[in-house]
């Protein structure tokens, strides 16, 4: 039984790692999509993650050694006829009693191949919000490219299939998505429907110190991600052409680790729109008060922007004091956000008031708000 419960510690190892990674984005965009948080559809995302990673380690894993492989006659290939579990299980459990073949390998086999596609039909249906058919096709779907990917031995990478495709596994794993389909609103209950979300999507929400913190993170990661790309994307680059890597202190490479991405998330967005930074538009936020684009741009180098700055110098300059000023300023943004009440060190210094962005329609609509001449200071992620 070994053999099928390792893939269970990878799948809940790989998809805790896979849902951190993920996580900051995950918030974002459910923010968007519903206009709010909501722990029980954050919590279906983990297990989402940890289902996903479970499914390939189970149907692809191990990957075999190429020198080891057996291709040819005897080697692994597919298995074309349909049922022929049932005549695989009648020979095999010749004799048996009842006992013996339900705990028989080639019965488990089967069991567990229905068993291994119920999840998928249970979010497909309750958590993905989509109808039986689709659920139970789908899951079909992902076991015929499953099957395929083993026949083709992962699509050329070896030179022959490295598992038994059989035409049974896509029956039963499809059998299984539409039990897990079929119970599915027994089984997640609980879970919020996403039309009933999107629903109260345009309802304004109180600005809160979370919600603040959490605009702020999705600021900095963006942040962060984009940095990381950027520079990954120059080495393969410079590896296209022949050239050697960049060096740690490449001034070219912490330009495009640092000035790029806060250019991107702290400088454009005051120019544009709300003039909301990134994060603040993911959670609905916006800066609101009387000002122009020039003191929007001053109040951005004033707080994201001289993060930015500070980072770049910080590792340019490691011997410096930039690091630990840069450090200083991120606690600092942070610590003050519930010490103003949610406005931050950039709202305190210049007057700027955070409000709800469908608020601020609303109030627009109804014409409760100044018009064209009341200007939306930005904020940054270090306010």
């Amino acid at each position: 039984m070994g053999e099928w419960v390792w893939p269970a510690y990878v799948g809940v190892l790989g998809g805790v790692l896979l849902f951190g990674v993920f996580m900051v984005p995950i918030v974002a965009i459910q923010y968007r999509m519903y206009g709010r948080f909501t722990w029980r559809r954050f919590l279906g995302a983990a297990g989402l993650s940890v289902y996903g990673v479970a499914l390939v380690a189970y149907t692809l894993l191990p990957l075999p050694d190429p020198t080891l492989l057996k291709c040819g006659p005897g080697g692994s290939t597919f298995q074309p006829v349909p049922f022929q579990f049932l005549d695989d299980i009648q020979r095999e459990t010749s004799g048996l009693g009842i006992t013996g073949t339900l705990t028989s390998r080639a019965t488990l086999q089967v069991v567990f191949n229905v068993v291994l596609f119920i999840p998928w039909g249970v979010i497909a249906r309750r958590y993905l919000s989509w109808n039986i058919a689709v659920s139970t096709l789908t899951g079909g779907i992902v076991s015929g490219l499953i099957e395929a990917t083993q026949f083709t031995g992962l699509w050329g990478i070896y030179d022959c299939a490295y598992r038994l495709a059989d035409v049974d596994d896509l029956i039963t794993n499809t059998l299984g998505a539409l039990i897990g389909a079929v119970i599915a609103p027994l089984v997640l209950w609980f879970m919020p429907q996403r039309r009933d979300l999107r629903a109260a999507r345009g309802q304004s929400r109180p600005v809160t110190v979370r919600r603040r913190w959490l605009g702020m993170i999705i600021d900095y990661v963006a942040l962060v991600f984009l940095g990381f790309g950027f520079v990954v994307v120059y080495s393969v680059g410079l590896l296209a052409i022949g050239a050697d890597l960049p060096a740690a202190d490449d001034t070219f490479s912490l330009v495009l680790m640092h000035l790029v991405p806060g250019f991107l998330v702290f400088y454009l967005p005051a120019l544009v729109g709300s003039g909301a930074s990134l994060g603040q538009r993911a959670v609905w936020l916006q800066p609101y008060w009387p000002a122009t684009r020039r003191r929007a741009l001053l109040r951005t180098s004033a707080t994201g922007g001289l993060y930015v700055v500070l980072s770049f110098l910080g590792d340019l300059m490691p011997a410096t004091a930039f690091g630990p000023l840069t450090g200083l300023l991120l606690l600092a943004a942070f610590v003050a956000v519930p010490l103003t009440k949610s406005r931050g060190l950039s709202g305190v210094l210049t007057g700027a008031q955070m409000v709800d962005s469908r608020e601020i329609e609303r109030r627009r609509v109804a014409g409760l708000v100044p018009g064209p001449a009341w200007r939306s200071q930005t904020t940054t992620a270090a306010e």
